[in-house]
């Protein structure tokens, strides 16, 4: 496990400080807010620890302030339901006694079923690619806390970076990502992982269309919810294809959808994520 890997997995290893309620650190990193991929992860690992059987096979959820990055976010668990083979919690993320983040998640114990899925799109293989590091390289000395901070998640993007493509381009998006190292064989541990790896690019794939950067000051951008659906068991540590698409933006608003493909083509999980983009003079309301 690479040293920023284990920061991931303390990161989420919450502390229990009562019945349903969890408390989460934060890393030590200049930010304006906290990281929704965080936030997400956090919560989902604070449903899980109160459920007795089965996976997340699903998670919604809306990010309803920006979250603080200096001070530690409670995590409240509300036990909804205990059923024979389903499970719902609900969760609320609080800093400065307000809610900021608010996720239902529903656990299943495994069973057969019917079985189909849409094909893996046919890309080049990770190891093909260079990795972000090596590809952010030309701008270091402008991304001197970018390459300062840890980057548990590998990212291996396909064609053009999204922040450096030159004008607007089509609505898609394809990376390889996995976490930098081997983890536990927790399978809570790694849904949360790739909760948080999800939020990592997803919202990106709203803006390539538009020739809009995140610094620009006539553009404010923001995820406003994340919902998530685990079809099968997967690991976060072996390379996933995240295969992202946005068929819609209006009204001040956009919609980004994701599928992550394991390397043998079976689709484990899909996410759709809505989010703020406000341009002109709204920017700054």
């Amino acid at each position: 496990m690479s040293a920023s890997l284990e920061f991931l997995v303390n990161l989420l290893d919450l502390e229990p400080i009562e019945v349903n309620i969890f408390r989460g650190t934060q890393p030590n990193e200049e930010r304006q807010r906290v990281f929704g991929g965080q936030v997400a992860a956090q919560a989902l690992i604070a449903a899980g620890r109160t459920v007795d059987h089965g996976r997340v096979h699903s998670l919604h959820s809306y990010f309803l302030r920006p979250g603080d990055p200096l001070v530690p976010i409670l995590y409240e668990v509300d036990r909804i339901r205990d059923g024979r083979s389903f499970t719902t919690r609900r969760v609320v993320a609080v800093q400065h006694g307000r809610a900021i983040y608010n996720m239902s998640a529903s656990f299943h114990d495994d069973e057969a079923g019917l079985e189909h899925q849409f094909p893996m799109p046919d890309v080049p293989d990770p190891e093909t690619l260079a990795n972000l590091f090596e590809r952010l390289e030309p701008w270091k000395e402008e991304l001197t806390d970018w390459f300062d901070r840890p980057h548990p998640i590998d990212q291996r993007h396909i064609g053009p970076l999204p922040w450096h493509r030159e004008g607007s381009g089509e609505p898609y998006q394809r990376l390889w990502i996995r976490a930098d190292g081997e983890l536990p064989k927790d399978p809570l541990l790694h849904a949360a992982v790739a909760a948080y790896a999800s939020d990592m690019s997803l919202f990106d794939t709203i803006l390539a269309p538009h020739d809009v950067r995140w610094d620009d000051t006539n553009f404010m951008g923001a995820s406003l919810d994340h919902c998530m659906w685990f079809h099968r068991p997967f690991r976060a540590d072996e390379w996933m294809l995240y295969d992202t698409d946005s068929p819609v933006a209006a009204e001040g608003r956009g919609l980004a959808r994701g599928f992550l493909f394991d390397r043998s083509g079976a689709l484990c999980v899909s996410l759709v994520q809505e989010g703020l983009v406000r341009s002109g003079s709204s920017a700054t309301q």
